[in-house]
Formats: C-alpha cells, sequence, structure tokens
C-alpha cells in the first residue's frame, strides 16, 4: 500500500500554546488601537499572539511583555517575512509535495529510529528505504507496472543484523536523536504557519518551572471609532446632549468582558518598517595578511559618573518598569445620571468615567463589553445638560434664506469628539448638524434647518480712494491708497416671533474692519449678531476699508501730474517742496522747448525762402533779358542767409541750455527723499 508522509507526523510538534484573551482595549483618532492581553502560563508552555501581517510593524514598534512575578521575560519570539523556500533551506531535509514516506527516511541514512508494531518493538539505524511494487511470479510486466507499491525499510540493528520492516505494519516511528527530532518539528511547523500568507505570531517563552500570569500589551491599526450625538431641545428651551460611541471590532479575536475606553484628539502615528528584514550593500575588501584579528578586551570603569549608577543602573531601572508593568486599571464606578426631558431622549444611562489627558480626552466605559469579532457596537458614553443658544446663521453663498442654528457651549467638563447631531425640537426630528471637536469651556455655533420664515438681501458699495501715504526714494515715488467698501445687509423677519441673526461675512484679505465691533471673529469671518424684531425689517451695514500700494518712477510724471502730487495733504512740507522745485523745473525745460520749437520753424521759414529765390533764379538764367531781376533775387539771398546762420546758432544755444535743465531735473530726481 502506497504511503505519504502525513501532516500528522505533528505528533511529534510543540505543546499547544497558551491563550491570553483581551482585557483592555483603548480605541485612537489616529488608526490605531491599544490592546492588553494576560492569561496564565503554564510551566514549560508558550504563549501565541496572533496578527496580520500587515500589523506586525505596528506590533514590533509597541509591544511590552510583563510576568506578575516581576521575574524578567527570556523569550520572545516572532515568525520571520522571509518566503517559505528561504526558511526551509536551513533545514538539513525536505519534504516534497506528496512524498512517500520510505523516500524520506531514505534522505535520513544513518539516524537511529525506534519503531513500534503489534508484533514488537524495533531500535536501529537506517540503511535504506524503498517501495516496491507487490507482485506475483505469473504476473506479466505490464501488470506488474499498475500494481500498489509497498514501503520497505532497511534497519541496522543494535545485535549487527539487517532487518526488512514493511512500513505498513508500523504504527509509529520516533527518532532517537532529540536534535533531529527538533528539526522535524521546526520543519513542520514552519509549513503550517505558512498556510495562513496574512497571519503572523509572536511567541512568549516559558523559563520557569511553575505556573505564572503573563500579559502583552501592544498598538495595531484599527478603524476610527466614531462618535454621534442627539441634541434634544425640551418645551421650555433647555437641551440635553447624548453622546454614543461607534466602535468596530476587525481584528478577528472575540472581544469578551474587556474594558473598553475611547480617546478624543489627534496622537501622532506612523508606521515604520520593522517587520521585513533590511540588508546594506558591503564594500569588499582583502586582508593584508592571513591572520584573524584577535577581539578587543575593554577594561571595567574604576569611577562612575557624578549622577551615580551610570549604565548599569539606567539599564536596571529600565528592566524594573519592564518588570512591574501596571496590572489593568479596574472599572470605575458607574457614573449614571437621571435626566427627564422629553420622551425622545435615550433611557440607555451612559456609564463612563472621563479622563483629561493633556491634548488628549479617554471616555472609559465602567461596565465590561463585549464585541464579537466582525461585529460593531454603540455605546453611550454621554447625556447630560448643555448651555445651547437659538440662533439664525447667515452666509451669502447660503443665498437668501439664513440657516437654525445653536451656539454650544461646552460646559459638560468633558471634549466632546467630533461627529454628527441629530437635533429634536419639541420630541420631533429638526434636522441635522456636523460638529468638530469642542474643547471644555469652549463654544461651536452648529446650524442644522434652513429658516423659511428670514429673508436677507445685500448691497455693496465701493466709495472714493484716498491718498494715505507718498513716500519717495531716488526718484520712485510709492503710495499707499485706501478705499471704502460698504456692504448693507436688509433682513426681512416674516415670522411673528423676535430672533437672534449672526451674519458671517469673509475676511477678505487686504481689507480691514471699521464698523461695526463684530461679536466674534473666527480665523475666517467675522460674527455680527442682529435682533430682528417680529414681524419687523432691519438694515444693516458693515463698513471695510481696503488698502493698496504702488510705486512710479516721476520721470514719467508730466507736470501736471506733478501739481497733483504737490497738493496731496499726505505728503511732508519736505516732500511739497522738493516736488514743487521740479515741477518749476519741468516748467522752465518746458518753455526752452517752446522756444527751440518756434526758433526751428523760423529756421524752416527762412529755408523755404531761400529755396523759392534759388529756384526761380536757376529758371530766368535761361531767359534772356532777364539778367537784372537775376541780379535783384541774388542780392535777396543775403540777408536770408545772415538770418538763418543767427536762427541756428540761437537753436543750438537753446540746445544746451535744455540739456543743462535736464541735467539739473535728473539730479533733482536721484536726490528726492521724503
Amino acid at each position: 500500500m502506497l504511503r505519504i508522509l502525513p501532516v500528522s507526523l505533528v505528533f511529534m510538534a510543540t505543546a499547544l500554546a497558551a491563550d491570553l484573551p483581551v482585557r483592555e482595549v483603548i480605541l485612537y483618532k489616529s488608526g490605531v488601537g491599544y490592546f492588553a492581553r494576560s492569561g496564565q502560563l503554564a510551566p514549560g508552555e508558550i504563549a501565541r499572539l496572533d496578527f496580520q501581517a500587515t500589523d506586525m510593524n505596528d506590533v514590533l514598534k509597541s509591544l511590552t511583555v510583563a510576568d506578575d512575578s516581576g521575574a524578567p521575560i527570556r523569550g520572545l519570539r516572532y515568525d520571520s517575512s522571509l518566503p517559505l523556500e528561504q526558511k526551509l533551506a536551513d533545514f538539513p531535509f525536505a519534504i516534497e509535495d506528496g512524498q512517500k514516506l520510505s523516500g524520506f527516511l531514505d534522505h535520513l541514512r544513518g539516524a537511529r529510529v525506534e519503531l513500534k508494531s503489534a508484533a514488537e518493538t524495533l531500535a536501529g539505524t537506517i540503511v535504506s528505504a524503498r517501495a516496491i511494487p507487490e507482485t506475483h511470479p505469473e504476473q506479466d510486466m505490464a501488470i506488474i507496472n499498475n500494481q500498489p507499491e509497498r514501503e520497505q525499510l532497511i534497519l541496522l540493528l543494535d545485535s549487527g543484523d539487517l532487518r526488512t520492516v514493511d512500513l505498513d505494519a508500523v504504527s509509529s516511528l520516533r527518532f532517537e536523536d532529540s536534535t533531529l527530532q527538533a528539526e522535524l518539528k521546526g520543519y513542520l511547523a514552519t509549513v503550517a504557519q505558512s498556510r495562513s500568507k496574512e497571519k503572523r505570531s509572536v511567541y512568549i517563552d516559558s523559563s520557569d518551572a511553575k505556573a505564572r500570569t503573563v500579559s502583552a500589551s501592544y498598538m495595531i491599526p484599527q478603524p476610527l471609532w466614531k462618535s454621534s450625538y442627539r441634541l434634544l431641545f425640551g418645551e421650555k428651551g433647555e437641551a440635553t446632549l447624548e453622546g454614543w460611541a461607534l466602535v468596530d471590532n476587525t481584528t478577528g479575536d472575540d472581544w469578551t468582558n474587556v474594558h473598553l475606553a475611547v480617546v478624543s484628539g489627534r496622537p501622532v502615528s506612523f508606521i515604520s518598517k520593522l517587520y521585513d528584514p533590511f540588508y546594506v550593500q558591503r564594500t569588499t575588501a582583502d586582508v593584508e595578511n592571513a591572520y584573524a584579528q584577535a577581539p578587543v578586551v575593554y577594561e571595567g570603569s574604576t569611577k562612575e559618573s557624578a549622577s551615580g549608577g551610570g549604565m548599569a543602573a539606567a539599564n536596571g531601572r529600565a528592566l524594573g518598569a519592564f518588570r512591574k508593568a501596571a496590572p489593568p486599571v479596574p472599572p470605575p464606578a458607574a457614573m449614571t445620571q437621571s435626566v427627564q426631558v422629553e420622551a425622545a431622549e435615550s433611557t440607555v444611562a451612559p456609564e463612563t468615567q472621563t479622563r483629561d489627558l493633556g491634548d488628549l480626552f479617554e471616555y472609559r466605559f465602567s461596565a465590561p463589553v463585549t464585541i464579537h469579532k466582525n461585529e460593531s457596537a454603540i455605546l453611550p458614553f454621554l447625556q447630560q445638560k448643555i448651555a445651547v443658544r437659538k440662533l439664525l446663521i447667515y452666509s451669502e453663498s447660503y443665498g437668501q434664506n439664513p440657516m437654525s442654528a445653536a451656539e454650544l457651549t461646552n460646559n459638560t467638563g468633558k471634549t466632546l469628539d467630533g461627529g454628527p447631531i441629530t437635533v429634536f425640537e419639541s420630541a420631533g426630528y429638526g434636522g441635522e448638524a456636523l460638529m468638530n471637536t469642542v474643547k471644555s469651556g469652549d463654544k461651536r455655533l452648529i446650524s442644522y434647518a434652513v429658516d423659511l420664515g428670514t429673508r436677507v438681501g445685500t448691497e455693496e458699495d465701493s466709495g472714493d480712494e484716498h491718498i494715505l501715504e507718498v513716500h519717495a526714494n531716488r526718484g520712485v515715488i510709492t503710495t499707499k491708497s485706501s478705499q471704502r467698501e460698504t456692504k448693507t445687509y436688509t433682513i426681512r423677519n416674516v415670522d411673528p416671533k423676535p430672533k437672534t441673526l449672526v451674519i458671517e461675512q469673509p475676511i477678505i484679505q487686504g481689507r480691514e474692519l471699521q464698523s461695526p465691533k463684530p461679536a466674534e471673529t473666527t480665523a475666517n469671518a467675522h460674527r455680527f449678531e442682529v435682533k430682528l424684531a417680529a414681524g419687523a425689517t432691519e438694515t444693516f451695514q458693515v463698513v471695510e476699508e481696503s488698502s493698496a500700494t504702488g510705486t512710479t518712477s516721476v520721470t514719467s510724471f508730466t507736470p501736471d501730474v506733478l501739481v497733483a502730487y504737490v497738493s496731496q495733504k499726505a505728503i511732508s512740507d519736505n516732500g511739497r517742496k522738493q516736488l514743487q522745485q521740479m515741477v518749476d523745473q519741468k516748467g522752465r525745460i518746458a518753455g526752452v522747448n517752446e522756444s527751440i520749437k518756434q526758433t526751428r520753424s523760423e529756421m524752416e521759414e527762412v529755408t523755404q525762402a531761400e529755396n523759392r529765390l534759388r529756384q526761380n533764379i536757376t529758371t530766368l538764367n535761361s531767359v534772356s533779358g532777364q539778367r537784372d531781376q537775376v541780379q535783384t533775387w541774388s542780392l535777396q539771398l543775403e540777408p536770408e542767409e545772415v538770418q538763418y546762420k543767427k536762427l541756428r546758432d540761437q537753436a543750438a544755444t537753446l540746445d544746451k541750455q535744455k540739456s543743462t535743465l535736464e541735467a539739473d531735473l535728473n539730479e533733482m530726481i536721484v536726490k528726492l527723499e521724503f
């Protein structure tokens, strides 16, 4: 009969691992959860903690283990992330898929085994093992090839005899070599563990000869716990806030009677790759000689530092803290609250103990909680009166209708974690809102419905621009100007009851609020409160001032522009004097330019007159009897030429004068400063 090497050889495997049930769970808003386990560990027993492979980085970053006896934990192991083939390569044998028992034993020639059958017990050394077909003399070869096989083992007995053993008759087989026995157990355990590609285990070994209680705590990724609130308004306007925590158990383990806490806040959390092996590229270097380097032995110190204790003391303190880990916190006394408002209020009274942790705030449920794996739970953590003021809130982005809102003042003494709020008014559904986390003593606006009984219209008006400041430096004038922007809100309350409207106007960069004073200011908006009478129309104005800064080169200014700057009240007397000098200088330059223009115009007229005379002379030279007229015109050319030279000299003088004036103006511009 064909025998396949059975995985049931795990009869040689380890004892069952101890169970460490979950005792405490704390869930955070950073995507992780704290888990505390504890349980009894029998003498020589191993505790095993199973995790998802993706959780191992967080486990290795946060795992702590403690013993109630104070004895140190000496054995802490975990499954490697190496591929199965690489893990099995370290064993001195291999078990292939479908391998026969005889084939496996044949690879272990020389190993001592003990065999038990119904008839006898044998011990000896493996010589070989084989599988042979069951045959009969009268069968031909084709039939023999299809016959079942028999597996045989040849042993060298202690007596020196060789003995063939039919493995079919063997009921049990054991290797006498404890090392080989342990290697086979480790091989099979590695194969069994690899079947769950997503699971990895951490092992806590026991080195004591007595039972002890072991606890382990760690952080692993967890879904964020969520908050859900109900805000219930009573008939007299008082309000009760109920808070519920939504918790998901995705760990694969039941949470049975665990101490559960949820923490509001945003602690820093990250993944550090500690689980996967890292290898560094090392430099290859040849030794200078064939002798191995002797180890260096360092002497002990004869004097410790002034702080005392040194490294040994520090390590001792750390180890002591590790040994004496705090036991799980006992469940606090229940804090029940009897609140009677409306029928819509939940009758489930929250039993939580709260604790302010600085930037974090903890809600710890007093009674143990049970949440089975792949289940979720909704647990009450808050039910108490809260200070509320009913309002309307309006922003221009809402359209014409404001929102029904409430101003919550957190007078609960606790941090209110962010989450959705369902609002009930007079035991009826009023709407829904969303709230960010609110610390104790802080307040927050929430809006939950559109108020159709109020309409708001807006109108904007921009005033004239005013120059506030004028400065100059090396010919560049910098001006700072302002402009008033007025937004008018027209509010119509059509309901027969008074209301309070909060107008939220966005803060625009570059604008400064002038009036009125806001009730409060957020990072992005000013808020103003407006009292609305029943059935009345109100107007409300918000005045802001925008400022702008501009720079201009004085060289581009015309005299009229300079005169306009001189008349500005924002300019200092010194600046006004310097600009007036420039205005005067530009006036001089303009006068010289006008003289140059006039002179060049006269030069053009003289040139045209000379050209006409020369043209006439040329024409009459070809006509007989016109000699006297030609001579007359020739005499007229001389004074015209004298006048042209005079005008030319005058233009040159004016050009020089203009250049001097412009040079003086440029020097004024360079020196301009106020």
